[in-house]
């Protein structure tokens, strides 16, 4: 919840010209959905697309306050996040909901971006694993490996949201290559591979290519960091290196 319509079009602006005709790597930005429209007539020619940061899964109804999939298309949106640790901390939203609500996004041609993870007293009673498993096997629940495919996870370790503590690149890789031999098991090797694992969690200029240099992490889930073109710019340009497979920031 950052940015009003004006300071997103100058934020876009900045990314636009600095980025937006990189083609090494995918770049997604997710303004708030008030500035949606703004921000995408800015990328229309860019490389740059357009994501939001929630959704309903119902695609009209008596939901005042909600946004649908639908709704999120007609503006030029090709992803969404589901599932963010503040979405399920502050909005109650559950596996069950976020299961609903990739199954909606799929379902209207909206690429899911599933955020899975620890809060800080889960981590240090050694439930890390237990949870991210549990946020994978009941969000993921149902889905054909067609749909799988299409889907992003990202593991954003809660107690390093906003901290200014992040996982070590060691912590972050454990827990992504635990996530890819996940789905290594419940849709095959080759499945396993193809599915983009980011990392999420204070992620910096001063950070990203230690985290980047992990087998597992195939990109990031950048927070406050986006909010300014120079360190979002820095970011990217850090990922523009020589990979083994395609990776998204």
């Amino acid at each position: 919840m950052n940015k009003t319509a004006l300071e997103a079009i100058d934020l876009a602006n900045g990314l636009n010209r600095e980025l937006g005709d990189l083609t090494e790597i995918d770049i997604v930005i997710c303004p708030a959905f008030s500035s949606l429209s703004d921000v995408q007539e800015i990328l229309t020619d860019s490389n740059i697309r357009l994501g939001a940061q929630n959704l309903h899964w119902e695609n009209a109804g008596a939901f005042t306050g909600e946004v649908s999939a639908p709704m999120l298309k007609s503006v030029g949106v090709e992803y969404v996040i589901i599932g963010h640790s503040e979405r399920r901390q502050f909005f109650g939203e559950t596996n069950a909901s976020v299961n609903k609500k990739i199954k909606a996004a799929l379902k209207n041609g909206l690429a899911p971006i599933l955020c899975v993870g620890e809060n800080l007293h889960e981590r240090e009673t050694n439930q890390t694993f237990a949870v991210v498993k549990n946020h994978c096997e009941g969000s993921l629940s149902d889905l054909t490996p067609a749909e799988m495919e299409l889907i992003t996870l990202a593991y954003e370790p809660v107690w390093a949201i906003g901290t200014g503590k992040t996982a070590t690149p060691a912590q972050a890789q454990e827990v992504q290559a635990f996530v890819r031999d996940w789905l290594s098991q419940q849709s095959g090797s080759d499945l396993a591979e193809k599915i983009r694992i980011q990392y999420g969690g204070s992620v910096t200029p001063e950070n990203i290519a230690d985290l980047m240099a992990q087998p597992d992490i195939d990109g990031a889930l950048v927070g406050g960091a986006s909010l300014k073109v120079e360190s979002f710019v820095k970011i990217v340009k850090q990922c523009c290196l020589p990979f083994d497979k395609a990776r998204m920031v």
